[in-house]
């Protein structure tokens, strides 16, 4: 699967070369339009960025919803501001647990008299509307109410960009049960170890400084007997399973 990453500040392509002659990370639609020309294979977009350039965003996230292939994104950092439009591109969005959502108006500069305000006002007021889109896509909520979220620089962490939409899946949250129930599948109880800690044996052992692993076995072994018979009950009658269905 093809990788590309989404990292530091969203540019538009003429600024790109400044960004990479200092060394600074950026992303910019040229980006994906090498990464993806010609190519149908399934890819990931990995984002870690704090947005930037709202043109270029929404370029770079027609560029991935126009793709023929599948297209995964993963939030490992922040998808905020210009960032976030690009995450609603992914046919699948995860979410890593420590990763965050921002999404916020647009803003810009002007300079001008009151009719050049009044008309910067209500250019911006137009965008956040067509920005509002893409997260009406995905989330499936209304645009009164993600503007109302735009309006309050919306921060969301995993669980709450799940809840309402802008995810479909938390990484790695499937893992954390797998590996409980492993890791206490094999533990012995804590009677079973005070026993063989508290034996004699382990002490004549310990004085002569040798103890093999028939003798732990041993040990371990003549520790769960007792308990095996203390635990026994006589065994309940065996009735039909079927009597316990209702219909």
């Amino acid at each position: 699967m093809k990788r590309i990453d989404v990292k530091g500040v969203i540019v538009s392509n003429d600024d790109k070369w400044i960004y990479d002659y200092f060394e600074r990370e950026s992303t910019a639609p040229k980006d994906f339009d090498t990464a993806l020309t010609g190519s149908v294979e399934p890819i990931e977009v990995v984002i870690n960025s704090g947005g930037g350039d709202v043109y270029s965003g929404s370029e770079i996230y027609s560029i991935l919803k126009e793709y023929a292939g599948d297209v995964t994104i993963k939030i490992v950092g922040r998808a905020a501001s210009a960032a976030s439009v690009i995450a609603m591109a992914g046919k699948t969005v995860k979410i890593a647990p420590t990763a965050q959502i921002m999404i916020h108006n647009a803003a810009t500069e002007a300079y001008g008299d009151h009719r050049d305000m009044q008309n910067a006002s209500g250019f911006l007021e137009n965008y956040n509307k067509s920005i509002c889109s893409a997260y009406v896509l995905k989330t499936g909520k209304t645009e009164n109410e993600l503007l109302e979220m735009m309006n309050a620089e919306t921060w969301l962490n995993a669980k709450q960009a799940k809840e309402q939409g802008f995810v479909d899946e938390i990484m790695f949250e499937e893992e954390a049960p797998k590996l409980v129930a492993s890791a206490t599948a094999s533990m012995l109880p804590e009677d079973v170890i005070n026993t063989v800690r508290n034996s004699q044996l382990v002490e004549q052992k310990k004085q002569q400084e040798v103890l093999t692993k028939e003798d732990v076995q041993n040990m371990i072994k003549e520790a769960l007997e007792p308990q095996t018979i203390e635990n026994e009950e006589p065994p309940e009658e065996k009735q039909s399973p079927f009597k316990r269905f209702l219909f």
